[in-house]
């Protein structure tokens, strides 16, 4: 009889202590937070459970019509100025008329370069180390000197003829014969790369078409004359002029200047080679680019 009536007062106990259905919350939703939310005030837009609209992740949006036609529609022309619109540079290309012929020599340059300069110039680089080449180079370029300056006085640039005059005074004397570079490690002067060709081009001469010549290398009807211009503003042919026997050391001179310069340029034309679909295009394209820049300095 006790035991009966304490699980009768154990019963009335849990009766009385379980809680009541909150007013706000519908107990039949399987989401009662969702459900609450639903009936919040301020969130009436928000669907109950059940009755949401699919989501449709691709649906395609309109797009706006612009209300002004006239209105550029590239960003370059925001400014009001299409002119200002980036373009891709226009690349002057040097005519080439007589170009199986050019090709011939092209070949004929290429095949010396690889059976001959450059194994004779790898040899050379071998035994003269690099300050030696350097020197050797100096000098050629302080002998010819009087090309340089008298192109920059043809260009009326009288600064450029200063800086020429006193490289030469400076690596003369202090130099050595111009075997040394003091003007330009001591003094900062720095060579002025000037000849006839790039004179003509800065009197408004165009390069007429393109020449390739032999053993020379690439050219062009402007600058070939002026090769011959500057050859004759060249100490060198005087003295090989005037004195029979220099002619065969001016020779030997000519042809150390060229190996000389291979040695330090060895793997410049092979990249260059390398890189391009047509070797010939590549170096005719790179020669009339070169030209260009240097007569627009």
């Amino acid at each position: 009889m006790k035991i009966v009536c304490y699980v009768c007062y154990f019963s009335l106990l849990c009766l009385f202590s379980l809680p009541g259905p909150c007013p706000a919350e519908d107990l039949t939703s399987p989401f009662p937070f969702e459900a609450s939310l639903a009936a919040s005030p301020g969130n009436e837009a928000i669907p109950a459970p059940g009755t949401m609209e699919p989501f449709q992740p691709y649906a395609a949006v309109e797009p706006s019509t612009p209300s002004d036609t006239t209105e550029p529609s590239t960003p370059f022309e925001q400014d009001g100025d299409a002119d200002q619109a980036p373009t891709e540079a226009s690349v002057e290309t040097i005519a080439d008329p007589i170009e199986p012929v050019n090709r011939a020599f092209f070949h004929f340059n290429d095949k010396l370069y690889f059976w001959v300069l450059k194994p004779v110039a790898t040899g050379y680089k071998a035994v003269i180390p690099e300050d030696g080449r350097l020197g050797v180079r100096n000098f050629f370029s302080n002998l010819t000197t009087p090309v340089r300056l008298v192109n920059c006085l043809l260009q009326a640039n009288p600064k450029c003829a200063g800086t020429e005059t006193l490289r030469f005074v400076l690596n003369t004397t202090i130099g050595v014969a111009g075997f040394f570079d003091p003007a330009k490690k001591r003094f900062k002067l720095e060579k002025q790369d000037r000849d006839f060709g790039q004179t003509l081009g800065i009197w408004g001469m165009g390069p007429v078409f393109y020449l390739d010549l032999p053993v020379l290398g690439p050219s062009s009807l402007r600058d070939g004359l002026g090769f011959a211009v500057d050859a004759s503003l060249n100490p060198q042919t005087y003295l090989a002029f005037y004195f029979v026997i220099y002619s065969y050391a001016n020779t030997g001179g000519w042809i150390l200047d060229k190996i000389n310069e291979a040695s330090l340029t060895l793997g410049e034309y092979e990249s260059l080679k390398k890189a391009a679909l047509d070797p010939y295009i590549a170096v005719r394209e790179a020669y009339s680019q070169y030209r260009q820049n240097k007569i627009k300095k």
